[in-house]
């Protein structure tokens, strides 16, 4: 720790300019490299090993590092499950990975825990690399050896965000050293601010934002937060753009400027300057640092678990207490004309169509949208529900979103579309909130939605009784990310444990045993998805309603490549409708397909017959498999008490695939629960049905919502759970989907629209005799 001696905040290495920011309020933690330290600087890395902040063992590692002959990179972070903090941190040797090709999978590292004293400690490290170290070991990186402080080490309370580190400028200042922390405090004394270029690095794209808004500050004008954009691997944010404050036209004072500086991800978590626009079309500010010093205000940011400035709130401090004053906006200005436009346009053609728009401060945010078809197929098709945010994946233009259900003919429908703001957990609860509004209180059964804490929190408060299912996009990400350290046996073993266990008691036997054999305790990734087994473990999925959707396979984008996030403004609203009307016009085809053509019969059971029936001709596929699958099985009865029997069914020739059923004369159950999870019965309920000479399957096994008659603008005569408001919106709904009917084939011809007229007519008149 520098004594208060010590300038903290600049350093000055032969001729090389460095600069050292902090955020307002955080103090420099340590620089042990000098001379007044050389007990710790020459410390080997031991379990036990304890710091102040977790920037202490960074800086400890990195000097280790430099003595040694390797460099270090920053690596996986986790958060606590309570509040969302940083628990514990890993730093690796730079060549672990073989993303690149200088890398050797090295897997050298440290790695710290949090105590509940607000201490850190070195619980888990390996020293072994796989790699020659450099020759030069120290004096591989003299600029760290040349820095001329005398400073004595300290103690004091820091806090634990994350510190802003070095980089060099490229400018020239008459002090030859720029002071960072005092630079917003002191713009308007004189100090010397350096001018951004393309090139500029920083450590953090918090850094990067400070820096920018100094700059600001001090030419005169106001910076807000622009565009962000993704990974295609992990959804990471890559790239960030700060803006002018009179970017765009969404208000009166701005004007359109240009100015902006954006910010690009480097390979090891730095971040670069690789655009920037200095220009501006408008008057700068020349009392900026004035005003400022007069309201005692700042802006800030939070980050989170990307290092990137993801799911975050602008907010000012004042007085040191910190008001939320807006949120971030990823949706372009131009974007809400365009929409707003289309959403009139149809508002006039369909009475059914819904659209909101979240507004934070008098500025639109989050907007969602749902024609009257989408709304009746929620009716229908509500009870297993996608939460499809796949825009993260990529860099997106356009954070698209949609809401997608399973219809009867088991192909996705579309229940709601909307552009998402930003992904804080407010942005999330007002647009599940809205769904189910434009849904008339629709809450789903089961939802498939990412495993963010923003969505996990969202969906717990506003569907609270709703099975939430992580989308498998992430869970296969996460395990490239977390067990790419792991050996070929242990992910076997791994994959046997969640994809074969055939009982809860099985898979946490298997899994207390992997854990012990490998010594994972003390990972804090397995643990937590362990905690959060529920929402992704296909054992526990397969006791909830999925409508079939599989498990092992990431889900199909609804508008495929029709509409993407990288889809351009001026081509959004064609592609949009284009990708939908093929949707239902596949729908009108199997519609067509069903009513008009015939499946085959397989065998002479009554209950083949019952269901080609009922089912729509894609449904009873599926039973008609079931059915000739179960001539293979075996069955024996095991137990019988009182009515209820339970019967062990094996198939022949494979004695590892065997299930139990459970038959009463109220009700039937197996074990592989299938009719849990896709509403159809399985075949070794079938079998058991022919040993019991059942000829036909009970009513309550026919789901409605696979059956011919769930088509659109046809309604069940009982529509149990709703309320009388509900159910009549459900009704205008089914007629207003029949006379649209009526309206699209009365139209075609004269004498068509004449015969639409009189069969409407006498409809009219015949509700009129009934009333």
């Amino acid at each position: 720790m520098r004594s208060s001696n010590t300038d903290l905040n600049t350093e000055v290495c032969e001729n090389a300019m460095v600069l050292n920011a902090y955020p307002i309020g955080v103090l420099s933690v340590i620089d042990n490299v000098n001379g007044a330290d050389e007990g710790w600087s020459r410390m080997e890395p031991s379990v036990g090993l304890e710091f102040d902040t977790a920037d202490d063992a960074r800086e400890f590692y990195s000097q280790y590092a430099e003595r040694v002959g390797f460099k270090i990179r920053i690596g996986q972070l986790y958060r606590s499950r309570t509040d969302g903090s940083v628990s514990s941190r890993r730093f690796v040797c730079s060549k672990e990975g073989f993303q690149l090709n200088s890398r050797t999978g090295c897997s050298a590292y440290i790695r710290v825990q949090k105590r509940d004293s607000g201490k850190w400690v070195l619980d888990q490290m390996k020293k072994d690399h796989n790699h020659e170290f450099d020759s030069a070991g120290e004096n591989s990186l003299p600029t760290a050896k040349q820095r001329n402080h005398s400073a004595k080490k300290s103690s004091v309370n820091v806090s634990h965000r994350p510190k802003i580190k070095s980089f060099a400028d490229g400018g020239s200042c008459p002090s030859g050293v720029i002071n960072f922390k005092r630079l917003r405090s002191s713009a308007g004394e004189g100090e010397c601010i350096p001018e951004p270029y393309a090139g500029l690095e920083f450590n953090s794209a918090n850094e990067a934002y400070q820096f920018y808004q100094a700059y600001a500050e001090k030419t005169g004008f106001r910076v807000r937060i622009g565009q962000l954009f993704r990974s295609k691997n992990d959804g990471s944010v890559t790239s960030r753009r700060f803006v002018c404050s009179k970017e765009g036209f969404q208000h009166p004072s701005r004007v359109g400027c240009g100015a902006f500086m954006r910010i690009k991800r480097k390979e090891f978590g730095s971040w670069i300057v690789d655009r920037l626009q200095k220009d501006h079309n408008h008057d700068l500010e020349s009392q900026m640092g004035a005003n400022k010093k007069t309201f005692a205000t700042s802006k800030k940011f939070i980050e989170d678990v990307s290092g990137g400035l993801d799911s975050v709130d602008l907010a000012e401090i004042n007085n040191g207490s910190i008001i939320k004053i807006s949120q971030e906006n990823n949706i372009g200005s131009a974007w809400y004309r365009v929409l707003f436009e289309y959403f009139q346009t149809r508002q006039s053609e369909d009475t059914g169509f819904f659209h909101s728009v979240e507004v934070d401060n008098g500025r639109c945010m989050s907007v969602f949208w749902a024609d009257g078809r989408s709304r009746f197929s929620c009716s229908q098709f509500g009870d297993a529900i996608i939460f499809d945010t796949s825009y993260r994946k990529t860099n997106y233009l356009i954070p698209f979103a949609t809401f997608v259900g399973i219809n009867h003919h088991r192909h996705p429908v579309l229940l709601g579309c909307a552009l998402v703001a930003n992904e804080s957990k407010e942005s999330f609860t007002w647009l599940f909130n809205t769904w189910i509004r434009a849904m008339f209180g629709c809450h789903p059964k089961t939802i498939i939605a990412d495993q963010d804490k923003a969505i996990q929190q969202a969906i717990a408060r506003i569907f609270p009784r709703t099975h939430h299912r992580f989308s498998m996009w992430q869970i296969r990400a996460k395990e490239r990310e977390n067990l790419r350290s792991m050996s070929n046996q242990f992910v076997f073993e791994y994959n046997k444990c969640i994809y074969q266990s055939q009982s809860i008691a099985q898979f946490s036997t298997m899994w207390t045993a992997l854990i012990e054999k490998y010594g994972q305790r003390d990972n804090i990734w397995l643990k937590e998805m362990y905690e959060k087994r529920e929402s992704w473990v296909p054992l526990y999925l397969r006791r909830s309603f999925f409508a079939g959707i599989p498990i092992g396979k990431s889900i199909e984008s609804f508008f495929g490549a029709t509409l993407t996030a990288q889809t351009p403004l001026r081509e959004f609203i064609s592609r949009y409708t284009q990708g939908l009307e093929r949707r239902r016009e596949e729908e009108k085809k199997e519609d067509f397909n069903t009513w008009n053509l015939q499946a085959f019969l397989q065998t002479k059971e009554p209950i083949e017959e019952q269901c080609r029936r009922l089912y729509t001709r894609n449904m009873f596929k599926i039973f008609q498999n079931e059915l000739l699958q179960s001539f293979d099985y075996l069955v024996t009865k095991t137990n019988e008490e009182a009515t209820i029997v339970r019967y062990l069914v094996r198939k022949c020739g494979n004695e590892d695939e065997k299930h139990v059923v459970t038959f009463s004369a109220l009700n039937v159950s197996c074990s592989c629960q299938m009719f849990e999870f896709e509403g159809m019965l399985c075949g070794h309920i079938l079998k058991v049905f022919n040993l019991m000479n059942v000829k036909e399957i009970p009513s309550q096994y026919i789901l409605h919502r696979w059956t011919r008659n769930a088509e659109y603008g046809v309604l069940r005569d009982t529509e149990s759970g709703f309320s009388a408001q509900e159910l009549k919106a459900l009704m205008v709904w089914s007629l207003r989907e029949t006379a649209s009917k009526y309206v699209e084939s009365g139209t075609g011809s004269l004498e068509k629209h004449k015969l639409a007229y009189e069969i409407m007519r006498e409809g009219g008149n015949k509700l009129c005799w009934q009333r």
